[in-house]
C-alpha cells in the first residue's frame, strides 16, 4: 500500500482540480509553490500525489483461486467492438452473479483491474470495460488516461457501458444478476445506469457525481453511496439529491467517512484511508451478495 500522508486540505483541493481537468499541471504547481513558497516542493507533491501502480496489488493476477482474461463486447457506440477485463472465481461448477466495475476519469488502469480481482476473490464474476477502446485503449499513465477520456463523447461512453452491462446479464456463466460498482467518473455512472437499466439489479457509487434529483422516482434498485467528509464538491449536492431518494421511497444507503476525501478507495496514492477502504468493501461485497443473491 502507499503510504498515508499529511496534505495541505488546499493542496488536495488543487489536485482535485487537476485530475478532474478543472486546472492545468501548471496551474496546479503554480498554486501549491505558492502555498508551499517553493516550487521544486510543489513539484515533489505533485509526484507523490501520483499512483505508484508497482507497490498497490491485494490480489495478484496469478492467484490460482481465480481466473483472468481480456473480454471484447459490441457496442453500439465508440468503436463498435470494446474491451475490458473479467475476472472470476476459478471453479466453473455454477452460474454466478456478476459486476460492472467502472473506472474513474483516466480508463482501466492496474487498481481498477485489481478491484475486479478483489470481487472474484468474494465469489462473483466481475467485469471491467476500458473507456478507451476506440483510442487504443489505457496508454500506461493516468496522465495521458485522463487526456485521451476527455477526447471521448460522454454518451457514447455511457453507451458502451449500457452495452457491458447486457453483456452481463447474457453472458453464459452469468445468473443474470447484474450489479454496478463505480469510482469518481464510474461512481456516477454506476448512478446513471440505474435510471437507464430497470434490469440492473444493484448500484454502489463511491464519490461519484449524483443524479438529477427530478430522476430519483425513476430508481428502482437498491442503490449505496460512499462519500469521503472533505470531498466537498461531490457531496454539495448529496442533500438534495438524497430528499429526492427519501420522497421517491427508494432504497438506498450511504455512508460518509470522516478523514476522507475523493479518491480514498485507492490505495495506489496517498489520498488513500486504509479504514475508510476496508470498510467501505466490507459494506459493499456484503451489499452485493444480499442484492445479486450469491450463493442461492
Amino acid at each position: 500500500m502507499v503510504s498515508k500522508q499529511k496534505y495541505d486540505q488546499r493542496v488536495l483541493k488543487l489536485f482535485d482540480g487537476y485530475v478532474h481537468g478543472k486546472i492545468s499541471r501548471r496551474q496546479f504547481l503554480d498554486g501549491t509553490a505558492k502555498i508551499t513558497a517553493s516550487v521544486a516542493t510543489a513539484t515533489a507533491i505533485l509526484a507523490s500525489l501520483s499512483p505508484d501502480y508497482a507497490r498497490a496489488r491485494q490480489v495478484d493476477p496469478d492467484d490460482s483461486s481465480i481466473t483472468t482474461s481480456y473480454k471484447k463486447y459490441a457496442s453500439p457506440a465508440g468503436a463498435k467492438v470494446m474491451q475490458g477485463y473479467y475476472a472470476r472465481p476459478a471453479v466453473h461448477q455454477h452460474k454466478l452473479p456478476t459486476v460492472l466495475v467502472i473506472h474513474e476519469n483516466r480508463g482501466l488502469n492496474p487498481y481498477i483491474e485489481d478491484v475486479a480481482r478483489r470481487l472474484a476473490v468474494a465469489g462473483f464474476i466481475a467485469f471491467a470495460p476500458d473507456a478507451l477502446t476506440p483510442l487504443g485503449g489505457y496508454p500506461g499513465n493516468d496522465d495521458e488516461g485522463r487526456a485521451m477520456q476527455r477526447k471521448r463523447d460522454s454518451d457514447e461512453m455511457f453507451a458502451d457501458f449500457v452495452a457491458a452491462t447486457s453483456f452481463l446479464q447474457n453472458h453464459p456463466d452469468s445468473t443474470g444478476k447484474v450489479g454496478s460498482v463505480g469510482f469518481c467518473y464510474g461512481g456516477g455512472v454506476s448512478a446513471r445506469l440505474a435510471l437507464r437499466m430497470p434490469s440492473l439489479s444493484a448500484a454502489v457509487s463511491y464519490y461519484g457525481s449524483h443524479p438529477d434529483p427530478a430522476e430519483a422516482k425513476d430508481i428502482k434498485q437498491a442503490l449505496m453511496f460512499h462519500h469521503g467528509a472533505t470531498d466537498e464538491s461531490i457531496n454539495a449536492s448529496w442533500p438534495e439529491f438524497e430528499k429526492a431518494l427519501q420522497a421517491a421511497g427508494a432504497s438506498f444507503e450511504e455512508f460518509t467517512y470522516p478523514d476522507a476525501g475523493h479518491g480514498f478507495h485507492n490505495d495506489t496514492t496517498p489520498r488513500y484511508v486504509e479504514a475508510a477502504a476496508k470498510l467501505s468493501w466490507q459494506r459493499t461485497t456484503a451489499f452485493f451478495a444480499r442484492h445479486l443473491e450469491l450463493g442461492d
